[in-house]
Order: C-alpha cells, then structure tokens, then sequence
C-alpha cells in the first residue's frame, strides 16, 4: 500500500503577466506565489523548502528567503539556481525527492523575469526620461544571499567565445544547419519545414491568458523574411525564436497526498510519476553530431521506463522550445514524429508565450498540472539548459503511480556520452589544414546582410576547429548551408577558406 505521507504531488499553481512594462520583479513573483497559495489554509507553515529558478532580472540576491519572509514560511532550506531552463523540472523532480524519502512536506518553487520592465526604462532613459529603479525588495533587508546551486561552468568555451558563439540565436541555428543538411534542405527549405509546428504552437498561445503574443501565427507568416520578421541568423527569422522581454512570473506547490488531503486539495492533485535528468556533452562544438541529442534520449527514456509508460501513453507534452530545433532534437530523441496530433507545448512555446529567462518550464509544469487534470492521463515536461547542454524531463499523472514517485537513472549513459567529447583545438598557429563543415550560420545584420559565418568543422585528422570565414568570402556565403562543404583552417582564432 502507497505510503501517502510520501507520494508527491502539485496541488497548486499561479501565474502571472503584465504587459505594461511597469511590473516589480519582487511584487510579480509574489503575485504568482499569493495565487498558488490560494485557498491552502496554513500550508505556508508546512513549507520547508523555498527555491527559485535563477532570476536574470534585477532583484535581491536573497530572493527565496525573501519570498519564504513575505509568507511568512520559516522553511529549513532557501535557493536559487544559475542559468538554465532545465531547472524549475530539476526542482520539481528535487522536491518529490525530499517527499518521497520523508524529509519534507511541501516544497515552494517560483521564479520571475520583468525584462521588458527594464527594457522599457532603458528606452525611457534613452529619451531624456528619469524613471525610477526598482525599488529593493523590503522583504530581503538583512537576509544572507541564498545560496546558488547548479554547475557553474559556462556554456561555451572559450574557441567558442572566439569565433563570436555566446548568444543562443546565434548558436541553436548551427544545430539546425545539420538537420536540414541531413534531410537535404536548404536554409528556406528548412524554414518551410519547421514553420508549420511553430505555427500551432501560437495556436496554443492564442488561447492562453498568460502568453506574452497571444496571436496566432500562419507557417507563412513565421517562414517568410520581411521587414518585421527579419532574418536573425540563417535559417532562423525573428518568429522563430524565444522572446524573453517579458514581465512572467509563476509559482509551483508541490506536497505530499497526504498534505494535501489535510488541506481539502487532494482532488486537484496531480502525482509526480518520474523524472530523469542528463547532459550532453558540455560545449557544442565537441559534440560528435548536433543534430541529435542522446543526453534527451537517455532522460526521457529513463524517465519512461520507471514509470512503466510508453510515450504512446503520453496525453500531452511540453518540449522546450527555445528555438525550432530544440523541439526537433527531443521529438527525434522520444521517438515521436514532428507532426504529431498531441502537439508539442500546453503554454505555446518560447517564441509566442514567452521566454522568461530560466523560468519558462515552471509556466509549463503549472500548465501541464491544469491539462492533465482535464484529460485525466499523462503529461510530460521537457527542460533545457544552455545550448541544448542540460536536460530534466518529468511525467506526470492525473492518477497515482502504483509504485510510488520514481527516478529514472542515467548514470552509465551519462559516462558512455561524456566519453564521445571530440577534441577541440584553439587554432592553428603555423600550419593550415582541411576540413569538413559539420555545423554553420549566417548571422545577419537588421538588413539581412553577413556579418559572420561560424563553422564547427571536424578536420581531417579527426579533431574539430571552431572558425569564422575569411572576411573575403563573407559576402558570398549569403543564404548559404556550409555543412559537408570542404574548407581550409588556419590560425588563432581559426579561419577558414571555402573550397571552390
């Protein structure tokens, strides 16, 4: 017999969105959490952990206990992670950890971005106008900073940073440069191919109260260059990407069963059935193909098999959807087809709902908890961090899992991918050597012309380079897929030639 005291499960949610770009970073997050704790009674006093996925926007470095304070939550742990979106399942998955071996009852999580509030002082001040900063949180007064959890490592190296590679619309479209070249596409070809899925995505996005572009969107209209939907870097236009100045905040409660009977929840409970988490090998260019992910295949494979599910029996999912070909990479990875019925986001996806920084998955738990409960089976929840470098996946179910919260285990599989890293050279300092393009983009400037071509090319002697083209052929390489292209690398920073 399940031990209810030990069988997790969300009970509660809340989000929140402005649009007036005047929102308080502290005051939305708040806001979201007031609304999840809506109608709890006193769970805030069973509450003994509060987390928060990392917040880029300007708040205090305290900002979980300082929401523990406002609630009046004495909780005995208190942080806040660094960067990525895998994080608000890896908190979740964490917290039905903690529940289900005893060491607590009930778990907060919650996050916020108020980006656009900043960008719209910024704009402001750029007109001659004073608006006032946010003000400090009075609720972190004399707190000690929370402290930060997650590998701190940064997400490129730095051959990366050399060749000009740190903004994610810069990087995630050399990932789709390989997937077109694989199934023969042309950078518009392959705009014509993902543009149908994005386009029911803001679908979904049309009908959710809380999307930041809550308009829908044809595939012509997300596939076609124009002056509002420029080029970015090529394949990607402007509708193709995540959006992330917003003002979003949400807020998660994740108890046990037994909490949430003592409170009258248990039946809006949604039950933590798995979860999985594993990497891919850390920087892009050392991986052996971008155009897949076996770190997305190991999680959500394991994550499947303790459940004792198949993805068939999957209802509905959020995969992260940061760019085009992260929901490519997972529907490749879970065996599913890209036009498959169920659809691919229950909030609709980064680009149209919104990116809030390392927050965006919590938005998706808290709307996977509210679909499962209507179509009464599973859901699953994609997360991802940096460059398609981190993933957490969970499964959720609108029924208890017979054997209780499981957590799938990736261990071997992690050692068996950290081990397939191909080497890496800063450069060539004296000699040149040849190469094959395995992964590139054309970013643009705001009138669509080159101002850089990255490549990671594999050399022939096995070992990959990460270079930019020489200023000479920049111009020339307009429009155009470099992968299996032969090319010629010399120096530090490495350049490359294209062969003829």
């Amino acid at each position: 017999m399940i031990d209810e005291s030990r069988l997790p499960v969300v009970i509660a949610s809340g989000q929140q969105v402005d649009r007036e770009g005047t929102a308080s970073a502290t005051e939305l997050m708040a806001g979201a959490t007031e609304d999840a704790l809506a109608g709890t009674g006193d769970l805030a006093k069973r509450i003994g952990m509060v987390t928060t996925a990392g917040i880029m926007s300007k708040i205090s470095a305290a900002p979980s206990a300082a929401l523990a304070r406002r609630f009046g939550i004495s909780p005995s742990v208190t942080d806040t992670t660094n960067v990525g979106g895998n994080f608000p399942q890896w908190l979740t998955s964490r917290a039905a950890d903690d529940i289900a071996a005893g060491r607590l009852d009930a778990v907060l999580i919650a996050g916020v971005e108020t980006l656009h509030t900043q960008r719209t002082r910024q704009k402001l001040r750029q007109q001659g106008a004073n608006p006032p900063d946010e003000a400090p949180d009075p609720f972190a007064e004399g707190l000690v900073p929370d402290p930060i959890i997650g590998d701190p490592r940064a997400g490129v190296s730095d051959t990366e940073l050399a060749a000009g590679l740190v903004a994610p619309v810069n990087i995630y479209p050399m990932f789709e440069s390989a997937m077109a070249a694989a199934a023969g596409r042309d950078f518009q070809a392959q705009r014509e191919h993902v543009a149908p899925f994005l386009s029911a995505f803001s679908e979904v996005a049309a009908k959710n109260p809380y999307a930041w572009f809550p308009q829908v969107r044809s595939a012509g209209e997300i596939s076609t260059i124009t002056p509002e939907n420029r080029l970015v870097s090529d394949p990607y236009t402007k509708l193709m990407t995540a959006f992330i100045q917003v003002n979003q905040a949400a807020a998660v409660v994740v108890t046990s069963l037994a909490v949430a009977r003592e409170i009258g929840r248990a039946d809006s409970a949604v039950f933590l059935w798995s979860g999985a988490d594993c990497l891919d090998v850390w920087y892009p260019s050392a991986r052996p193909d971008v155009a897949v992910s076996p770190g997305i295949r190991a999680a959500g494979g394991a994550a499947l098999q303790v459940a004792g599910v198949t993805i068939d029996d999957i209802g509905a999912f959020d995969l992260y959807s940061c760019f085009p070909c992260a929901v490519e990479l997972a529907a490749d990875a879970l065996g599913l087809s890209i036009d498959d019925e169920r659809g691919f986001t229950v909030t609709g996806g980064l680009p149209y709902f919104g990116g809030p920084g390392n927050n965006y998955t919590l938005h998706a738990i808290a709307a996977m908890a509210e679909r499962v409960r209507e179509i009464g089976t599973f859901g699953l929840v994609s997360g991802l961090g940096w460059y398609a470098t981190k993933h957490s996946i969970g499964i959720y179910g609108a029924t208890p899992p017979p054997d209780g919260w499981r957590r799938g285990d990736t261990s071997a599989r992690q050692t068996e991918i950290d081990e397939t890293e191909i080497p890496v050279v800063p450069g060539l300092d004296s000699n040149s050597a040849g190469g094959t393009v395995v992964a590139s983009t054309v970013i643009v400037d705001n009138d669509g012309e080159p101002v850089n071509v990255p490549a990671f090319i594999t050399l022939d002697d096995g070992k990959r380079a990460v270079g930019t083209v020489v200023d000479g052929e920049l111009a020339g390489l307009k429009g155009v897929n470099l992968v299996g292209r032969r090319v010629t690398v010399e120096g530090t920073p490495a350049r490359f030639h294209v062969a003829s």
